[in-house]
């Protein structure tokens, strides 16, 4: 299989966090040459290990070259300047300002060879007053904003699974670095770009302030200092044999659960039918669901939810997700080797292309097992893009055309990521099947979500139930170059409108597909809703206080959503690059439940090896102690901390003031400490309760400790960091009653402009304006066309009025 980037050259100097870029860029075809030190990364050590092996790093590098340089030595550098001068892209994750001290910083690097990309990855970017702080996954959680919504009310705030974060970081990172790249081939320059896994957590994993799933209709516009009562979001049920999820969105799923249930009388009336209502009302409607579920086993509820038109999902384990059947059809899992004499099942991959899985393909490289090969290698020249020229500093995709057939989060994330860099996207809209995310809860105001995913796109309203609204698509796909769509398997192929037919109309044509679980394997069909899809992956199952507990604290997160639409636009953007070469186009597809695999991949993977042997850990790094969420000093006040090595224990007992611990036998190692876990997390637990949460972080923080104190939403606009480095300002739309904070740029690109803000379309707003520019319809022809219902303008048209007048 020619995989889309075939022939682009990666460095990649990361360690830890951003080693899932370059396993996501080699994924897609990159040559992706790993650079270590000599003694290795430490990453090679970060667990969980099993026979010895890091899963992580197993997981994280597969698919790379790899090869060891001493940056430390002169020949080493020269090397890595040698290295530089034939790349495309490199990626580092060294601590902000390693590599420049040593004169191979990223600029210096790019003054090697001006056409290099060189993305820098850091727990919270190259400059502001965080820059030199410690970070982990957990720390960026709660500083993100999104512990202060997780958990059940009355209790610690709740830390979800860990993988997910760190891998949305790398993600955002390929996306970043495959951008400034496409951006390279039509403007001859490369770019230095900056990102902070910060500000990736609190734009683009859960945004606060993003687009929110449907289940947001119920929620409380103000932002309550304890964690939101979720339960009732995506409510679980205990069954005859395990739980299981519902989602109860639309008002035709809650008419098929009010017959399910006996029509009883006290639901009857038609308020119900709307998300708040039933929300309101839960203390009374689910115990009716309870019982009524209590009977049935797991898998025969969600076959009656499917047959009658209700979303429900089984909620899985890790080790049942290994063996469930659909995943080993879908080539979701292979089993294959992942170190020297080490095999387990692992996730493959995002994406599929043409067909064929961009998965794993290789194992990760020993230490320095490719480095005779690499350095001993003569570069071949590039061969040369014939790409459109392009000003430095414009936008990358102008002059690219993207149909958007994207609904809810996932389809508002994707086609947003292409009309703020320059697309003219254009969302296709029917009135008789609106978008969720325009189903607002306000009456006639526009919904939050959409001024936040729709902005900078126009809206085509259209009828594609009708023969004549199908041609009139077909004929936007002949001058388009992107579909987006996110339906379920086989619906575009039903109206007409498959990749063949499209390829057929127009050969460059990129046409991307979404589902919940993709279109092979049994579960093709089933209603795709991200909390099912969580519950279906063990997401869920592991972001709970413990095994035994009933509460999965997952309800508030729209995750995967966000993160699976860039995982697509990624995917896409490969495909880009690669019809530059070629002047064709290709076929892709994306299910959101390979997006959470991928990133749960080293919890699955090390209980493929281990059967039996990951369990939700709640608050508790199962590897690390002390670490966790404390209380501190104040009302539902709380900090995390987490201490990775014998170093950080030492510097934690001088802080608290008992450096006497450091030498205490009980905790002198890592192992000791969590097997003394309690008495570990006293030490830290007594100190914090006597401080704020920002004190501690900051006391802990200025001596290298990772700590973050636990922020709420509203916050995170005047958080010192993110006001710094100009993470938010404010989107405007004239049916907003005030502008909403959202955010300026996620990566921060030397020459790339920030995105535009142009106010979200209503729906069918600019259908005239489309049909006359890209057409050629004359304005008698459009009205014909309204009045027949085939195409729909938006409201005050007066061939709408025309129409309407005609039938009274």
């Amino acid at each position: 299989m020619a995989l889309p980037l075939h022939g682009v050259r990666v460095l990649d100097l990361t360690d830890g966090l951003g080693e899932s870029a370059g396993r996501f860029l080699a994924d897609l075809g990159a040559d992706v040459v790993r650079i270590e030190c000599p003694g290795g990364s430490a990453s090679r050590t970060a667990p969980p290990l099993r026979n010895g092996v890091s899963i992580p790093f197993a997981l994280r590098n597969a698919n790379k070259r790899g090869i060891v340089l001493d940056l430390d030595d002169d020949a080493g550098r020269d090397r890595l300047r040698d290295l530089a001068s034939h790349a495309d892209i490199l990626v580092e994750s060294l601590a902000p300002g390693y590599l420049a001290e040593r004169g191979v910083g990223a600029a210096d690097l790019c003054r090697v060879n001006p056409e290099l990309v060189a993305v820098s990855v850091s727990g919270f970017g190259q400059d502001g007053p965080y820059r030199e702080w410690a970070s982990t996954e957990q720390v960026l959680y709660a500083l993100s904003g999104g512990l202060s919504r997780s958990g059940e009310p009355g209790m610690a705030p709740l830390l979800p699974p860990t993988g997910p974060a760190d891998e949305s970081v790398g993600v955002h990172t390929a996306w970043s670095a495959l951008l400034a790249y496409y951006d390279r081939l039509h403007t001859g320059r490369g770019q230095t770009v900056d990102i902070s896994a910060f500000e990736v957590l609190v734009h683009g994993f859960d945004p606060g302030f993003g687009v929110q799933g449907s289940a947001a209709a119920g929620r409380s516009e103000d932002f309550p200092r304890g964690r939101p009562d979720a339960a009732n979001f995506y409510p679980v049920f205990r069954c005859a044999d395990g739980q299981v999820r519902i989602a109860l969105l639309a008002k035709r799923q809650w008419r098929a659960m009010f017959e399910w249930l006996g029509e009883p009388a006290e639901f009857a009336d038609s308020k119900f039918d709307t998300i708040p209502a039933r929300f309101a009302a839960s203390d009374r409607l689910n115990p009716l669901i309870e019982e009524l579920f209590s009977t049935y086993t797991r898998d025969r509820l969600v076959a009656e939810g499917a047959r009658r038109g209700i979303p429900i999902g089984g909620v899985s384990t890790v080790s049942e997700v290994l063996e469930t059947e659909h995943f080993a059809v879908s080539g979701t899992f292979v089993d294959t080797e992942i170190a020297p004499g080490v095999s387990a099942r692992v996730p493959s991959g995002y994406a599929t292309i043409a067909g064929a899985r961009a998965g794993i393909r290789t194992r990760a490289p020993g230490l320095g097992e490719h480095t005779d090969e690499v350095l001993g290698a003569v570069p071949a020249d590039a061969a040369p893009v014939a790409a459109p020229r392009h000003e430095v500093g414009t936008r990358p995709f102008e002059g690219l055309r993207v149909l958007d057939m994207g609904v809810v989060v996932f389809g508002a994330e994707l086609g947003r990521q292409f009309a703020d860099y320059g697309a003219d996207v254009i969302k296709i809209e029917n009135a008789a099947f609106p978008d969720g995310l325009r189903q607002s809860k306000r009456g006639s105001a526009l919904a939050a979500s959409v001024a936040w995913g729709h902005r900078n796109r126009r809206s085509l309203g259209v009828n594609l139930r009708d023969p004549e609204g199908i041609r009139i698509f077909e004929k936007l796909v002949a001058e388009a170059d992107i579909v987006l769509a996110n339906f379920k398997p086989g619906t575009l192929a039903s109206m007409g409108l498959s990749y063949d037919r499209l390829t057929a109309i127009n050969p460059r044509i990129i046409v991307s597909e979404s589902s919940a679980f993709g279109s092979v394997g049994p579960w093709n069909t089933r209603l795709g809703y991200g909390p099912l899809v969580r519950a279906a992956c063990g997401v869920s199952a592991m972001w709970r206080y413990s095994d035994t507990s009933d509460g999965l604290c997952d309800g508030s997160t729209v995750y995967p959503d966000h993160i699976a639409g860039q995982v697509a636009a990624t995917v896409v953007l490969a495909a880009l690059v690669e019809r530059l070469r070629t002047g064709t186009g290709t076929e892709i597809e994306v299910a959101q439940a390979d997006t959470a695999i991928v990133q749960l991949g080293t919890i699955l993977a090390a209980e493929s090896l281990e059967p039996g042997s990951i369990h939700a850990p709640g608050n508790s790094d199962p590897y690390r102690a002390p670490s966790g969420v404390f209380a501190c000093a104040g009302d539902d006040e709380w900090c995390v901390v987490t201490v990775r090595d014998d170093a950080d224990w030492t510097r934690l007992c001088a802080v608290v003031g008992r450096p006497e611990l450091a030498d205490d036998p009980r905790f002198a190692t890592t192992e000791l400490r969590i097997r003394h876990r309690a008495e570990a997390d006293e030490v830290l637990a007594g100190w914090l309760a006597l401080r704020s949460p920002t004190e501690a972080m900051e006391t802990l923080q200025a001596s290298g400790v990772p700590a973050g104190a636990m922020v709420r939403l509203p916050e995170l606009l005047t958080d010192p960091q993110l006001v710094a480095r100009g993470a938010y300002t404010e989107l405007e739309h004239e049916m907003l009653p005030a502008a909403l904070p959202t955010a300026k740029q996620v990566a921060h690109f030397s020459t790339l402009p920030d995105w535009p803000l142009r106010q979200a379309p209503l729906s069918g707003q600019q259908t005239r304006e489309i049909c006359e520019e890209i057409l050629g319809l004359s304005s008698a022809e459009i009205d014909s066309l309204v009045r027949e219902g085939v195409l729909q303008p938006a409201a005050g048209d007066p061939a709408l009025e025309e129409a309407a007048s005609s039938t009274v």
